[in-house]
C-alpha cells in the first residue's frame, strides 16, 4: 500500500470490489521499520454496483424433442456485486434477428431449458446468457451456438445381411447412419432377432 505523510490521518482505499465487507488495520512506520498494527476496524461493507462479470462456458444441447437445453457455469458471489442477483438467457434460431428473451432469478442456477413445439430436432440456436442485480442489468456472454434436442433417427440402418459363424453364432453387419438433421447422433443400434 502507499505510504501516508505521518501528519495525515485519513486516507481514501481505492480498487475494492463491490458489495463486499472488508476491515482495515494502520500500520505506523519510521525510519527504523514497522510498528504493530491497529486493531481491526469495524467490518464495512461496499456499496451494491451492476454486474461486470458475464457467465462463462456457455454451452448446452441434449434434452427432449421440442427443447432447448442452455446451460452455463455459475458467477461466483463475490462478483455478483448486489442483492437480487439472477440471470438473463437470450437466444434466436441461427439467421434470425429476434431475441428471445429469459430471466432466471436464482443465483445458484447453470440452465434454463426452453420448450416449444415449432422446435425442429438440432436446429443451431444463438445464445447469450447476462446477469443482473438489483442495480441493474450487467454484462452479456459471447455468443454460443447451441443445438435442439433431438428426435429418435428416422431412418434404418440399411443393407443388414447376417453370416453363420457356428452353430450357436451368427454375425450381423449393417451399413451405418450417415448424420445429418434427421437422425442426429446415433449413439447406438440394437440388433433384434425375430
Amino acid at each position: 500500500p502507499e505510504v501516508i505523510n505521518g501528519r495525515t490521518h485519513k486516507a481514501t482505499v481505492v480498487d475494492l470490489s463491490p458489495w463486499v465487507e472488508y476491515e482495515f488495520r494502520v500500520v505506523a512506520s519510521n525510519s527504523v521499520g514497522i510498528g504493530e498494527p491497529s486493531r481491526p476496524s469495524a467490518l464495512l461493507k461496499t456499496k451494491a454496483a451492476v454486474p461486470a462479470v458475464a457467465p462463462t462456458n456457455i454451452s448446452g444441447g441434449g434434452g427432449s424433442r421440442s427443447e432447448l437445453v442452455i446451460t452455463w457455469e455459475p458467477v461466483l458471489e463475490e462478483l455478483q456485486n448486489g442483492e437480487g442477483f439472477g440471470y438473463i438467457i437470450m437466444f434466436r434460431p441461427l439467421g434470425s434477428t429476434t431475441w428471445t428473451k429469459a430471466v432466471v432469478a436464482s443465483v445458484e442456477a447453470n440452465k434454463y431449458v426452453y420448450r416449444n413445439e415449432s422446435i425442429t430436432p438440432l436446429s443451431p440456436f444463438e445464445v447469450k446468457v447476462g446477469v443482473y442485480n438489483n442495480e441493474g442489468e450487467g454484462t452479456l456472454s459471447s455468443i454460443s451456438i447451441v443445438y435442439s434436442g433431438e428426435d429418435e433417427p428416422q431412418i434404418a440402418p440399411a443393407g443388414a445381411s447376417a453370416l453363420s459363424v457356428s452353430a450357436a453364432e451368427v454375425e450381423v453387419s449393417w451399413q451405418p447412419i450417415a448424420w445429418n438433421r434427421h437422425t442426429g447422433r446415433v449413439l447406438g443400434y440394437e440388433v433384434r432377432r425375430l
